[in-house]
């Protein structure tokens, strides 16, 4: 349904996702803006296919959260309405399927709302690996004296600090205007990050293995793909000068977890990570154990703000799409090979 939202039969709007996170992405203005254009429907257990099916039986709209059930041919069957998928979150791989786009389904996301919170976490992991400050935290708390404690390696300044960012995303882009307001010098490895926008972005381009070796931050933002499953192994993480530090804020799925843990159990280079191989974190992880790894339980996007930002694109998407007018935010078929 494409229409204007003023004329015809309202549209109807399945919100799929528990009360709790509905609560977080919409506020009041969001949600009173949504019911103007839609008449929502609540799916509060959105996991269950059965409730799910029978909500689509009437939806135009379908509104998608972390653990939406995913969209296949067998629920989709009955959905003959159903025109835009609007999920909240980034990437759209773990809800919808190519039945979705063999239907015509728009296909929207609301990811740009993420790269704001993420990239201050990164630009926060970057400050405290420069400054080692997890290296004195985890000292004092386990109760090392005063002066082992204080006797940490060498700390730096991110005034004038080489700074390596792989992958120019959303993400990615927003982290190299923080750290360069700062003063930082920035280095990309993207193969798609052209000239001119290098240069609009203040950075200059490298291979991947310069940036490596030429960085004392290292911080990840490339896409989760099947070409950059692992895309720094072994070799990679050897090129890390000593004392670098790596910022992972992305996914586990571009790191080699295994080959990284090698690295840092030497107390070479150190890490801040908040991505994993397996989530949650299991309590005996020898990552949880090391004096040289900061670790949050993967949620940099998880600000207030940022969270009511998701809604709010959401609705403005929703929007956009009754209006008849060309989504921000809509994604393709290419989308589905995002690996989550």
């Amino acid at each position: 349904m494409t229409g204007s939202a003023d004329s015809g039969p309202r549209p109807v709007a399945v919100v799929a996702m528990p009360p709790a996170l509905r609560e977080q992405l919409f506020t009041a203005d969001a949600w009173q803006r949504l019911t103007r254009l839609a008449d929502p429907v609540l799916l509060d257990r959105p996991a269950d296919r059965t409730a799910l099916a029978a909500a689509l039986a009437d939806a135009d709209i379908l509104v998608t959260g972390w653990g939406t059930a995913r969209l296949d041919a067998e629920l989709l069957s009955g959905a003959s309405r159903l025109a835009l998928l609007a999920h909240t979150g980034g990437a759209v791989s773990p809800y919808a399927t190519q039945a979705v786009f063999d239907r015509g389904v728009r296909v929207t996301q609301a990811g740009a709302a993420m790269a704001r919170p993420v990239a201050e976490v990164a630009l926060a992991f970057t400050l405290a690996l420069l400054h080692r400050i997890h290296r004195f935290d985890h000292a004092l708390r386990g109760g090392v004296p005063w002066e082992r404690a204080e006797a940490a390696p060498e700390r730096h300044q991110i005034l004038g600090c080489p700074i390596g960012v792989i992958g120019a995303s959303r993400t990615g882009r927003a982290y190299i205007a923080l750290v360069r307001a700062l003063g930082a010098d920035v280095t990309v490895a993207d193969p798609y990050l052209g000239p001119e926008d290098a240069d609009a972005l203040g950075v200059r381009v490298a291979g991947l293995d310069e940036v490596l070796a030429t960085s004392r931050i290292t911080a990840v933002h490339a896409p989760a793909l099947a070409e950059t499953r692992h895309l720094l192994g072994p070799r990679e993480l050897a090129l890390l000068p000593d004392g670098a530090g790596l910022v992972n804020t992305a996914r586990s799925w571009l790191v080699d977890e295994a080959a990284l843990l090698a690295e840092l159990r030497t107390g070479r280079i150190d890490a801040a990570l908040d991505v994993y191989d397996a989530e949650p974190l299991p309590a005996e992880h020898p990552l949880r154990a090391l004096p040289n790894v900061l670790l949050t339980p993967h949620q940099a996007a998880a600000t207030v703000e940022g969270r009511q930002a998701l809604g709010d694109s959401t609705v403005a998407e929703i929007e956009r799409h009754l209006g008849g007018r060309e989504l921000l935010h809509q994604v393709g078929r290419d989308a589905l090979e995002r690996v989550e």
